[in-house]
C-alpha cells in the first residue's frame, strides 16, 4: 500500500512514532522521520529500531513554520504525531501546549499544503471527549476537554480539520484511544505499574483508580494509522481507532500483579490525581466506523500486549533507562 510513498512521520522520535516508522519500513515506504532538536543530538526512541538507516532522520521542532515547510516537502503522506502529550504538565505549563499542539499543527497544515502533500493524518486522542457521557463512545460523542493537553489536542483537530474544508487539504483525523507497550513513558500507567513492580517497590503507588480505559497495543494503533492514510475516501473525516473493551485501573493493577507473579500494595499518590474535574472517568472506544471503512480489527489481545508490554520493560537494559521512583508530571 506504501510501497515508494515518501512519508513524513513527525514525532517519530516518540513512543508511537517510533513503532509507527517501523511498521512503515515493513511496507516499503520512504521515511523521513521528524525527532525533535537538543543539544544531545538524540533521537529519541527511534535510536531503538533495528532499521534506522534506511530512515531520513532529520532535527526541528514543528513551533518553527520554515522547518515544517522544509520537512513536508516532496512528501507525499504526513502523520502528524509531534506534540506535547502530557497531560499532568500541562496543569503547569498550558501556554507551551499551546504553542506546541496548536500552533505547530497550523504550521504543518499550512507547510503541507503549499508542498501538495496527498494525504495528512492528524493523531488526535481520545481525551478530547472527557468522561464519557454514554457507551462506547462514538465519533459523534459531544467533546469536552477536561485538561489544557485534551484543549490544545482538540484546537489541533480543528486547526487541521479547517484547512481540509477550506483549502482542499486531505485530512483524516485518527482518535486513539490509550495506546501502551514497550518504549511508553513510565509516567503512565502500565508503564508505572510495571515498572514499580518489576524494581520490587513494596507499595506501588498510582493516582485514581476509578477510571476505566480501553488500552489498545501499540502496534494495533499503527495498523489503525495506515488504514486510515490507505484511504482517500475518508479525508475530513475523524475515525476513533480502539479495541471496544474497557478495564478498570485498579482491575488492571490485579492483572499485572498477577502476570508479574509479585505481591505488593497499592497506594494512593496524592501528586499523580488530577484536579477533581479534569479526572476523566470512563472511555469505551466504538470502533465500528473504522470497521466499517477499512476492515480494521485489533489483533493483540490485553492479555497478549501485556505479556509484550511487562516482557520488555523487565530487561535489564530496559528497565534502568526508567526512574520508577520518582514521579515525572
Amino acid at each position: 500500500m506504501f510501497h515508494d510513498k515518501r512519508i513524513l512521520v513527525t514525532g517519530a522520535d516518540g513512543f508511537i512514532g517510533s513503532h509507527l516508522v517501523e511498521a512503515l519500513l515493513e511496507e516499503g515506504a520512504s521515511i523521513r522521520a521528524l525527532a525533535q532538536y537538543n543539544a544531545f543530538n538524540s533521537w529519541g526512541w527511534l535510536e531503538a529500531i533495528p532499521r534506522l538507516g534506511e530512515v531520513d532522520v532529520v532535527t526541528g521542532d514543528i513551533r518553527d513554520a520554515g522547518t515544517c515547510r522544509k520537512i513536508t516537502r516532496d512528501m507525499d503522506i504526513v502523520f502528524h504525531l509531534a506534540a506535547l502529550i502530557a497531560v499532568p504538565y500541562s496543569y503547569e505549563a498550558p501556554e507551551s501546549y499551546v504553542r506546541t499542539n496548536v500552533e505547530g499543527t497550523l504550521h504543518l497544515c499550512q507547510a503541507a499544503l503549499e508542498n501538495r502533500c496527498s494525504r495528512f493524518i492528524q493523531t488526535s486522542t481520545s481525551e478530547v471527549y472527557g468522561t464519557a457521557q454514554y457507551l462506547p463512545v462514538d465519533e459523534q460523542h459531544p467533546l469536552r476537554p477536561q485538561s489544557p493537553y485534551s484543549a490544545s489536542k482538540l484546537g489541533a483537530d480543528s486547526i487541521a480539520l479547517s484547512y481540509h474544508f477550506a483549502f482542499d487539504l486531505p485530512v483524516t483525523i485518527a482518535r486513539p484511544f490509550n495506546t501502551y507497550g514497550p518504549r511508553q513513558s513510565a509516567r503512565a500507567v502500565i508503564p508505572a505499574i510495571i515498572t514499580q513492580l518489576a524494581q520490587g517497590f513494596p507499595e506501588i503507588r498510582l493516582g485514581d483508580t476509578a477510571p476505566t480505559r480501553d488500552f489498545t497495543y501499540v502496534t494495533d494503533t499503527c495498523r489503525g494509522l495506515l488504514f486510515l492514510a490507505g484511504n482517500e475516501a475518508l479525508a475530513g473525516e475523524t475515525v476513533n481507532i480502539g479495541t471496544g473493551s474497557e478495564i478498570g485501573i485498579r482491575a488492571l493493577f490485579d492483572m499485572i500483579a498477577r502476570m508479574m507473579k509479585r505481591s505488593a500494595v497499592l497506594t494512593l499518590d496524592p501528586i499523580r490525581r488530577r484536579p477533581e474535574k479534569s479526572e476523566v472517568m470512563r472511555l469505551l472506544c466504538d470502533n465500528r466506523k473504522l470497521r466499517r471503512l477499512t476492515g480494521f480489527a485489533p489483533e493483540i489481545s490485553l492479555e497478549q500486549g501485556l505479556s509484550r508490554t511487562i516482557a520488555w520493560y523487565s530487561s535489564t537494559e530496559n528497565l534502568k533507562r526508567f526512574k520508577a521512583g520518582v514521579y515525572n508530571t
